[in-house]
């Protein structure tokens, strides 16, 4: 198996899903020449100057996150403002990440391969 290959990418001046999407790319593998969907590639992306990220006011307040609990009520919604006021920005980006990452077995472990400073 091949090294693993780091990454540092500072956050800067970036838009969210812009940048979100680059990081996906990224640990998806998918700019390797040996990328396999079905393995998890060996990659480790740290993120630095999280909080420098460029979120627009307007994002803050228009996108709205759900999550159903299961069961009769249990849909709660909370919006990015809240998010970030309630766990950070870092918290947002990971959210970004995770939901960009195909929905199958390997996401947990790719999203191990995720570091933010």
């Amino acid at each position: 198996m091949t090294q693993k290959r780091e990454h540092t990418i500072d956050a800067t001046g970036e838009k969210l899903g812009r940048f979100a999407s680059s990081i996906a790319h990224i640990i998806l593998g998918k700019d390797q020449t040996d990328f396999a969907k079905n393995v998890v590639a060996p990659v480790n992306v740290t993120v630095e100057n999280v909080d420098a990220l460029d979120i627009s006011n307007k994002k803050k307040d228009t996108k709205i996150y759900d999550h159903y609990s299961g069961f009769h009520g249990g849909r709660k919604e909370y919006s990015l403002q809240e998010l970030i006021a309630k766990k950070g920005v870092g918290e947002a980006l990971k959210v970004a990440v995770f939901n960009m990452l195909p929905n199958n077995r390997l996401r947990k472990a790719r999203m191990k391969n995720l570091v933010i400073k």
